[in-house]
């Protein structure tokens, strides 16, 4: 197969990506904070990964950008208003999103789960359309997973479940979308090709949040990178000025060298060999 992802349809791109904030979140389950505090700021048209160690708060994080979490303090907005404030189709007409683990209805195939992202423009007196039609077909496409359209999902490999997951959400046709760890279950090439896929995306006008736990993947592919540790933001901007010997070692106790990506010139992390010689 090609490294080089399908053609995104551009019909249906959104004109305007959406605009997402958090302001002082502190975020928990129960009594236990995870985020506490946190403000962040996710520039419009960017292509934003949040990078750091297991249990530092990102799926947390990302779980309450997308309103699924109620903060404990702060608020989230979306376009300038509280999240909270929308309703649920108002809100999935301008975010998608893509959690860490994603369960079919049993039975259910390909092209009925993606037809489930045009859920928020179904109305009484609208049901389906063309656009709607159109909308899945592009997804589809998009994702490589055209061919698997009739057949049911729980039949699918783990990447292919993860590259319908991901036309769903495409189907949703969003100005902002986010996903948690979308690569999981993929092989490097189709890591590549679905990161090029969002690449893409982005590059149409859409904003894309991402957790990703691949450094390298990061700094290649981020315009915007948010590294986080034990709950808070250690460092935001741009991959040439985040992802540095430093920042890594200081954030995943790793020490490390980094240097230009061969291939991008973007920040290459190469682990140092700490074993003691012989």
């Amino acid at each position: 197969m090609t490294t080089h992802s399908p053609s995104v349809p551009e019909a249906h791109a959104p004109a305007t990506p959406g605009r997402l904030r958090a302001e002082a979140l502190t975020l928990g389950y129960g009594s236990r904070a995870i985020v506490e505090d946190l403000d962040l700021v996710v520039p419009p048209d960017s292509f934003t990964v949040i990078i750091g160690p297991n249990a530092c708060g990102k799926s947390t994080l990302l779980r309450a950008l997308a309103g699924l979490l109620k903060p404990t303090a702060g608020t989230v907005l979306l376009d300038g208003k509280a999240i909270a404030a929308y309703q649920p189709k108002a809100a999935a007409r301008l975010l998608g999103l893509l959690p860490q683990t994603a369960t079919a209805p049993d039975g259910i195939t390909v092209a009925e789960l993606v037809g489930r992202g045009r859920y928020a423009y179904q109305r009484p007196l609208r049901q389906w359309s063309r656009d709607d039609e159109q909308a899945v077909r592009g997804a589809l496409a998009a994702t490589g997973v055209a061919e698997l359209a009739p057949r049911r999902v729980e039949e699918l490999s783990g990447g292919q479940r993860q590259r319908v997951w991901i036309a769903m959400v495409l189907a949703q046709e969003t100005p902002l979308i986010l996903l948690d760890e979308p690569t999981t279950y993929l092989d490097i090439a189709h890591q590549i090709d679905v990161l090029n896929l969002l690449h893409d995306l982005n590059g149409q006008g859409r904003t894309i949040v991402a957790v990703l736990h691949d450094l390298n993947q990061a700094a290649r592919y981020a315009s915007h990178v948010v590294a986080m540790k034990d709950g808070r933001i250690v460092a935001a901007g741009r991959p040439a000025d985040t992802v540095t010997a430093d920042l890594v070692n200081e954030v995943f106790g790793l020490p490390n060298t980094v240097i230009p990506d061969p291939e991008t010139g973007t920040p290459l992390v190469v682990p140092t060999d700490t074993r003691s010689t012989r």
